[in-house]
């Protein structure tokens, strides 16, 4: 049907649900079934043609009117005759959504339109990169403002749906003066939504697909792998391909025996979807552990590299990734045929998924392995170096160990590389806050996420907010700002997620983690003994606080309300430390890396910013930032493994009732007290992990220590950044890690190059596109000394 003659016949104005006249447009209508639906152009225009057909039929029997009731209904009609019952559902899910959408004042909004926050040194690009969704129509992206209003109107919008699904009361107008304070608290940077909230809060995507890319981490056990089979595996899987961190046991050892699969002939077209992939998974896994027949895999269907992917973010990889993990799984196991699956299959399966989906959908991924302490083959697996280049790199390995056990086995490996972590499931399972007599809240918790601020159930998941307390001068604003952080996480908890027992054991714990970061800097700003007492009257304020909103929602309480996470890019919005650890120094370059088309690289310079090429990739450049530290006392070298151990047990005692992750550095003087630091807070601690300081000397670090002069002539010469026109596509956020996380596979490619370069000459690296705009390991190079034109000393 030509558009140009659909203006005389199609009416001008449509009726809608308030009975008010709005403008009739067919622009709006495809939109929605390609944005928000996901259906492709074609057949989108050909249930638009159906539709127009209907209505022109109905004008032509003198209907005088036509309501949004009556074409969404016609949509609904066609979308069903086509057999697209999982599209109806969608749409008439995310129609139902804009009714209860909860919008915030153009008045209001229009105070911070054209503004900036009050930005850290690295907050604007950082935020830019990470978390600025795209604005198609007018090719660019979000600005700050944009992205609150997103967030907060999303948040809110959350809870009035869900008081009119229940019946309950619902006062707009006290909404609106609430909402309006979160956003002028996240605006000020008092505290944030976690960066899962920032990318997708508020899109047509959490309408589409329910909570899941909401929360920041989550965790699955393999223990009941012998009755769920490979639904482990594919939980996990689809919870990385939306950004969730994840976390794993190896407790599904020896109850499964590795079968040979049925031969079959048939063949199984993968859907261009998260749930195809998920699916193929699933059924590789079903022909080794139940001998089932496995399917011919035909990728035809995946969309090629580089095409974008409209709901999420970010652009396809085409089906390599896929087909390489399918495949490697198939290998590995066909190896074992006949012998029962071991704790190593178990992470090397996990670990290759964390491959696929970081490869797969130009995302970090972030997994956590948990082995039994007296697993050796578990704890020296890393030590493959070929395996370990190949995925093994894919999760951080931690033991489940129990107070009184002997730490000396795992020293060794501690000092030389930090792994494994060490987790004590028994206390995260006893107390809240370890500060007197268990109660035993969490009795049914099987493991952590992928950083351990958060105890988890089986398939559960958590959402984390983080708050700023050096942003603030006195404790009753600091618990001013607590109640709108509590409030961000319990409304996540209100929408379910797609997998219905995830949704059984969060309705029943509605765990939440309100989080504090810059610890540091609020002991140098208010004094650690002030900062304690905040934490304990500030736990106790929001349990009254958590009695309360739960009672108006009608759910129940949660069953843990705070921790400590390590944060990651959200500390760099404001400039703050990361969670309870020490800053690099007072006066440092903080250097990041951008793909070498990035077009943020000429407007850096432009700005005055020093851009490098990347010795190590020809791929990259290096952006360099001044840094100071504006609550500073000490930096990480100077601080001992015991002070961070005690740090950290503070924190437990008065604040995390969940966990507080901490990554304690220590000097190779101080490897020799491991095992004692270990035995001295058993009790006082749920998880820890360690890492050693070591002296890499590789160029283009990502700290460097500077003095104050030089510190000075850097930024003179730093003119206003002007990102506003910026069309770069951000690249969302990974749910739970740090910068550790993210790039020590890396970190383990550069070191090694240079520890094997007799000459001492730059050895180039090839790295994965995927860090082409990240930064390198903070915390691995800490204490990083080399020499620069510029040294401290």
């Amino acid at each position: 049907m030509n558009e140009f003659e659909l203006g005389s016949i199609l009416p001008n104005y449509i009726i809608n649900s308030d009975g008010e006249k709005e403008p009739f447009e067919l622009d709006r209508i495809r939109k929605s079934l390609i944005v928000d639906v996901g259906l492709d152009d074609q057949i989108s225009s050909e249930i638009i043609e159906a539709v127009v057909r209907k209505i022109v039929g109905l004008l032509s029997l003198q209907y005088k009117s036509i309501s949004t009731y009556a074409v969404k209904d016609f949509i609904c009609e066609e979308l069903s005759s086509r057999g697209l019952d999982k599209y109806k559902e969608i749409y008439e899910r995310i129609e139902k959504k804009k009714r209860t959408k909860f919008v915030l004042q153009e008045s209001f909004i229009d105070q911070f339109r054209d503004k900036q926050p009050d930005w850290g040194p690295l907050g604007y690009i950082t935020y830019k990169r990470t978390y600025a969704r795209p604005i198609d129509e007018e090719n660019r992206t979000e600005e700050f403002f944009e992205t609150i209003r997103r967030v907060v109107e999303g948040c809110y919008s959350l809870q009035k749906e869900h008081c009119i699904k229940l019946g309950l009361p619902w006062n707009e107008e006290k909404a609106r003066k609430s909402a309006e304070i979160m956003y002028e608290k996240m605006w000020n940077f008092k505290f944030s939504a976690p960066g899962r909230g920032l990318w997708v809060m508020g899109t047509p995507f959490i309408d589409k697909h329910g909570s899941m890319a909401l929360n920041n981490c989550g965790f699955c056990s393999t223990e009941d792998i012998d009755i769920k089979g490979p639904m482990a595996f594919q939980w996990c899987m689809d919870a990385l391909m939306l950004g969730v961190g994840v976390g794993f046991d190896t407790k599904g050892a020896g109850k499964v025996v590795i079968q040979e699969p049925a031969i079959s002939d048939k063949v199984y077209k993968i859907p261009d979807s998260r749930e195809g992939w998920v699916k193929a998974l699933g059924k590789v896994l079903d022909g080794f552990f139940e001998g089932k027949e496995i399917s011919h895999f035909d990728y035809s269907l995946i969309r090629p590299a580089g095409a974008p992917i409209k709901g999420f973010g970010g652009v396809a990889s085409g089906p390599g990734p896929l087909k390489e993990m399918l495949e490697d799984i198939q290998e590995m196991l066909s190896a074992k045929v006949g012998q029962a699956l071991s704790s190593t299959d178990i992470v090397d399966i996990f670990n290759l998924i964390g491959k696929c989906v970081v490869a797969g959908n130009v995302r970090r991924s972030a997994e956590i392995a948990l082995g039994s302490m007296d697993d050796h083959e578990f704890i020296t697996m890393k030590q493959d170096m070929e395996l370990s280049k190949h995925h093994r790199w894919a999760s951080n390995n931690s033991v489940i160990a129990t107070v009184g056990i002997e730490y000396s086995p795992i020293v060794d490996s501690i000092a030389k590389n930090g792994e494994p972590g060490v987790l004590w499931l028994e206390n995260a399972q006893k107390y809240s806050r370890i500060n007197g007599e268990p109660d035993y809240k969490d009795k049914k918790a099987k493991g952590v996420n992928p950083c351990g601020e958060q105890t988890l159930e089986s398939f559960e998941l958590c959402c984390l907010v983080e708050t700023f307390p050096s942003r603030h001068d006195s404790y009753d604003e600091y618990q001013d700002t607590l109640k709108y952080a509590y409030l961000y996480a319990k409304s996540v908890t209100l929408e379910n997620t797609h997998w219905g027992f995830t949704n059984a054991v969060m309705g029943k714990n509605r765990r939440i983690g309100t989080s504090q970061s810059g610890i540091i800097d609020a002991f140098v700003k208010h004094g650690r003994k002030t900062m304690l007492d905040w934490c304990d009257r500030g736990y106790n304020y929001l349990k009254k606080l958590d009695e309360k909103y739960s009672d108006w929602l009608c759910i129940p309480k949660s069953i843990k309300i705070t921790s400590v996470k390590p944060s990651g890019t959200v500390s760099l919005l404001p400039g703050v430390s990361p969670g309870i650890h020490y800053p690099h120094s007072e006066y440092y370059i903080r250097r990041i890396r951008l793909s070498s088309n990035s077009d943020l690289i000429p407007i850096l310079k432009e700005a005055g910013y020093n851009i490098e090429e990347d010795v190590y990739s020809k791929n990259a450049m290096v952006a360099e930032f001044p840094v100071h530290e504006k609550h500073f006392r000490r930096s990480k070298v100077e601080v001992s493994m015991w002070e961070q151990f005690e740090n950290a047990a503070a924190y437990q005692k008065y604040w995390s009732d969940n966990q507080v992750s901490v990554t304690i550095t220590f000097r190779k003087e101080e490897v020799k007290d491991i095992k004692y630091a270990l035995e001295c807070y058993e009790s006082k601690l749920k998880s820890v992990s360690m890492l050693p300081i070591n002296d890499h000397g590789y160029e283009q670090a990502p700290y460097e220590e500077i003095t104050r002069e030089y510190y000075e002539e850097m930024t003179a010469k730093l003119k206003h950044l002007n990102l506003k026109n910026v069309s770069v596509k951000a690249i969302g956020e990974e749910g739970c890690t740090t910068d550790t996380c993210e790039l020590k596979k890396e970190i383990s490619q550069i070191t090694e190059a240079i520890s094997n370069n007799e000459n001492g000459g730059i050895i180039k690296v090839e790295k994965d596109t995927r860090f082409s705009d990240l930064c390198f390991d903070p915390d691995q190079d800490a204490g990083n000394k080399h020499e620069n034109k510029n040294p401290k000393n």
